[in-house]
């Protein structure tokens, strides 16, 4: 079967790839574990020399690599070569601080000496979204290699050329043969991967319906995951917020990569008494965005990833227009070529309807009134996901309580949820287990092995002890 690469600014066939056979896929894994019996001996240093390599090279070909990343999913070209930044960070992050986060940990015990120490598991298979064909690989790649794995690849179908230029990335570095490769597989072949003796551990950034087949498939297995799911991000505004700062922040917020982010603000949830002035400026604020050529620097708003999604999200918005919702603005797809669907705002939306119950991937804003900060905090929680949650408040005392209210992986107090390479990233509920980034991430998957030394000589047992 082919995996296709279609613009989706202009419907134009890009590229198509034949999936690997099942002699390909074999070898590869071959390659991944007798590679990983090399690249887990070699020393910090050494890996931090190409980690950092990975990190100059994404620098100097940042320009060709978020062209590719624009052509193949859609993403203003700004926002791309923001995410090539990122990722070169990332390495350069990792390659300065993989040694002192995963340093042997001396325990006191009953031992002449005991110890922790964080040993690498081996070829952990890595299943990976369009939406940010780089970041999320790169959010994964880093700190794994950078433990001592190795890492395969399974991209989604339509960024195969994102996926191949990642693994060209670690080659160009030095990275030796077989510690990173791409592996053209469709659905269908993961489930074989993840059941595969040669793969260790798993993790997938996707939709909470995948996640559940992937952590289902990883626990017969039994194998360590990671799941990093779906979102329906509330971005919730108190009665005593900078209103101005807390609408223009939101925009960006619900806007990012054309909606399209797990961690987009998708749920705002405004008190009652400041509703009004933030609803205005909220619209004013999406009615001033650019939709256009998502290869034009001023482009805001690109394409949808493919046309399906346009399908689904106009679906959930003429079910919420149905079930009550008002529509502020847009709500339509946009005529011509390309998959575009018009920045969009409901209001009067009440948690039951489509919009606020359902995850949307796009640029599509629902607005709901609370009547204050207790109800808005009750409407928040209520969603089985649980990413991340932006909370607007002046008073930060009352923030840090409230922010313990919140059933999400992260809050983000007058401010963007964002991921950062120094800080934990995940969620709860239907958005997963597990951290990626920071000395958490990097945990994730090493053995935590417990070293235990008694005294040299002949030990008399201990009676009765086993």
């Amino acid at each position: 079967m082919a995996l296709q690469s279609i613009n989706p600014a202009t419907e134009e066939l890009l590229a198509s790839f034949e999936e690997f056979s099942a002699d390909q896929l074999d070898e590869a894994l071959e390659r991944g574990i007798q590679a990983f019996g090399e690249w887990r001996r070699v020393s910090f240093d050494d890996r931090s020399r190409l980690m950092r390599g990975a990190a100059s090279h994404l620098r100097e070909e940042k320009e060709r690599l978020a062209g590719l990343t624009t052509a193949e999913m859609g993403k203003p070209i700004i926002e791309a070569e923001a995410e090539i930044e990122k990722c070169a960070w990332n390495c350069d992050f990792y390659a300065d601080n993989a040694g002192r986060f995963l340093a042997r940990q001396t325990v006191g015990s009953n031992a002449a000496e005991s110890y922790v120490a964080f040993e690498p598991l081996g070829p952990v298979l890595a299943i990976m979204p369009w939406n940010f064909p780089f970041w999320q690989v790169f959010r994964f790649a880093a700190p794994a290699l950078m433990a001592g794995n190795v890492g395969l690849l399974k991209h989604a179908s339509n960024v195969s050329q994102c996926a191949l230029a990642i693994e060209n990335t670690f080659r160009a570095a030095g990275f030796p043969e077989g510690v990173f490769q791409t592996l053209l597989a469709s659905g269908q072949q993961t489930e074989a991967l993840i059941d595969d003796a040669r793969i260790r551990a798993v993790t997938l950034t996707g939709s909470d319906i995948t996640g559940s087949k992937v952590g289902a498939a990883s626990g017969r297995a039994l194998k360590k995951s990671v799941l990093e799911l779906g979102g329906s991000d509330p971005f919730i505004v108190l009665a005593d917020a900078d209103i101005a700062a807390a609408a223009e922040t939101g925009v960006r917020a619900r806007n990012q990569n054309t909606g399209q982010s797990c961690i987009a603000a998708k749920r705002f949830i405004v008190v009652e008494s400041v509703a009004d002035e933030f609803e205005q400026r909220f619209i004013d604020g999406v009615a001033h965005l650019k939709v256009g050529d998502p290869m034009q620097r001023e482009t805001q708003i690109g394409p949808l990833a493919r046309g399906d999604l346009r399908d689904g999200l106009e679906d959930q918005v003429r079910r919420s227009v149905d079930e009550g919702a008002r529509l502020a603005l847009g709500g339509h797809r946009m005529e011509g070529r390309g998959y575009f669907y018009a920045p969009t705002v409901l209001i009067r939306v009440t948690p039951e309807m489509a919009a606020a119950r359902e995850e949307t991937f796009g640029p599509v804003a629902a607005l709901i009134r609370a009547r204050d900060a207790d109800e808005a905090i009750a409407i928040a929680n209520n969603t089985p996901f649980g990413l991340g949650a932006n909370l607007w408040t002046r008073d930060l005392d009352r923030a840090r309580l409230l922010a313990k209210e919140v059933q999400a992986g992260s809050v983000f107090i007058n401010g963007m949820v964002a991921s950062d390479p120094r800080l934990p990233f995940g969620g709860i509920k239907r958005s997963g287990y597990g951290r990626e980034l920071s000395e958490f991430g990097i945990r994730e998957f090493v053995n935590i092995q417990t070293v235990w030394i008694g005294p040299a000589g002949e030990r008399k047992p201990d009676p009765g002890v086993e």
